[in-house]
């Protein structure tokens, strides 16, 4: 009795320290970060609406469409997702380690033994016999170092930053949809403008052409009527091609293949969101993509552990508990019972600095994964300034080209009744005009730009609405 008791107290206590073993290498702790107090170019009408569907503000229902069916089909987001399974795959994969693992194996097996070998057969058994087994396996490595629970602690922030991944990739893909299709909008309107440029120069031609007919006019005015109305269509071209280009770039963000996008409202008809605001410091839990590269530093922490348990000893248990026997009658019958259990221990002893090797690399992707952070936060601030100085630039530079615009529609006017009266040469008509079309394309370029520099500025804010979007994705993979 002792026999068999010794041996399993043994083991009970080999288990005891296998729950209880330590774990190496150091445990992650958030690195100090220089956060600066406010943003350089912060809005005063700025509100802390970042958690909201901003998208929505605009008002426009196809944009709201095309927003939804690009979650939907997107394929940077579907690889995304097909990502994150990967690295919960690997996960699952790397924590089931810390476990036993039981295997049952059945077999049957009729043999001939040879009668002239160096150990020859009983008398009065035959040469020809059968076996069956049938066992139940158990095998375990104790993590008494920690090297595996800090291997899953890597695969768990592996998993996290995936996850934190795809949620950068929604928040790139919403703020792409909404810039390409305010962009679209924007080229519609200088198409307009330019469609209306070219009817009025062409008005312009044919009434130089009967003026010229008549004697009022000089063929040098009436080839620079031509001059213009020859220069407004050549623009027509170039806007067409972006034009296309700007849809088949859109029907791609919506997983389709390129096309023609619907309309909605015209870009003067778009309502600009509130702008958002927020403190620096927010960041680092509003924006996935610095989430994400906080979790891949905790992996490479934990790294440091699971490379420095190599320089201690490792112990495996194995256990088998099944039958065996030569009739399948007597296979689960108390003399047929076979068991065997072990404890192997395994170190290192001279690795001519092989381990010293893997910790010292395990060191150094974990000081880049930091520099990366600490980097990734400084690019996060940036794109923040950088939105916020560009909004704020952009509006007044509307503001000031509105003026423009007004005052050459004025000059416009007066020029072409002091040529109607005789009072001037058609040159200042001409030139009127042709600053009038120049101003009217750069305000509604720069309309478009301010309405691009809110969603920049949504984008770099991060915060709740990428949960929002998260939540219209598909599950499909």
């Amino acid at each position: 009795m002792n026999d068999v008791r010794t041996p399993w107290s043994l083991l009970s206590l080999v288990l005891a320290l296998g729950l209880s073993g330590c774990v190496l290498g150091p445990d992650y702790a958030r690195p100090k970060i220089d956060s600066p107090q406010s943003f350089r170019f912060e809005q005063k009408d700025a509100s802390n609406l970042a958690n909201s569907a901003w998208w929505e503000q605009f008002h426009d229902p196809v944009l709201n469409n095309l927003i939804a069916v690009a979650l939907q089909e997107n394929k940077d987001v579907r690889i995304a997702a097909a990502r994150v399974e990967q690295f919960r795959g690997q996960f699952e994969t790397t924590r089931s380690q810390l476990f036993p693992q039981v295997g049952a194996g059945v077999s049957a097996e009729r043999q001939r033994a040879s009668q002239v070998g160096p150990q020859p057969l009983p008398s009065g058994i035959g040469p020809v016999f059968n076996q069956y087994q049938a066992s139940l396996s158990v095998s375990w490595e104790l993590d008494l170092f920690g090297q595996l629970r800090r291997q899953t602690e890597a695969a768990n922030a592996n998993l996290l930053a995936s996850e934190e991944g795809r949620r950068a990739t929604i928040l790139s893909l919403v703020a792409s949809v909404a810039s390409s299709y305010i962009n679209l909008r924007d080229l519609d309107r200088q198409l307009a403008i330019t469609n209306a440029t070219i009817a009025s120069r062409a008005g312009a031609v044919k009434v130089f052409t009967q003026r010229f007919s008549g004697g009022a006019v000089s063929q040098m005015e009436l080839a620079q009527s031509q001059s213009e109305y020859e220069a407004a269509l050549a623009t027509m071209p170039q806007i067409q091609i972006q034009i296309a280009q700007q849809e088949n770039a859109l029907s791609v963000l919506l997983g389709r293949n390129p096309g023609p996008i619907l309309r909605g409202r015209e870009l003067a008809e778009l309502t600009p969101p509130v702008v958002p605001g927020g403190l620096p410091s927010d960041l680092l839990e509003r924006r996935p993509d610095l989430l994400a590269a906080e979790q891949n530093l905790v992996a490479a922490n934990a790294l440091i552990g699971a490379a420095r348990a190599e320089y201690f000893p490792s112990i495996s248990l194995t256990g088998l508990l099944g039958s065996l026997s030569g009739e399948s009658s007597k296979l689960f019958t108390g003399p047929a019972r076979v068991w065997s259990y072990a404890a192997n221990l395994g170190m290192p002893i001279f690795t001519a600095g092989g381990i010293a090797g893997q910790v010292k690399q395990a060191e150094a992707q974990q000081q880049q994964a930091l520099f990366q952070y600490q980097k990734s936060i400084q690019v996060a601030f940036q794109e923040v300034d950088d939105a916020l100085i560009t909004l704020q630039k952009s509006r007044e530079q509307l503001v000031t080209q509105n003026r423009q615009v007004d005052a050459l529609r004025t000059y416009a006017r007066l020029a072409r009744l002091r040529f109607d009266g005789g009072y001037t040469s058609y040159i200042e008509v001409l030139d009127a005009e042709r600053s009038l079309f120049s101003a009217e394309l750069n305000y509604t370029q720069t309309q478009g730009a301010v309405f691009v520099s809110l969603v920049n500025l949504y984008k770099a804010m991060g915060g709740g609405w990428v949960v929002k979007a998260e939540q219209m994705t598909s599950n499909d993979l």
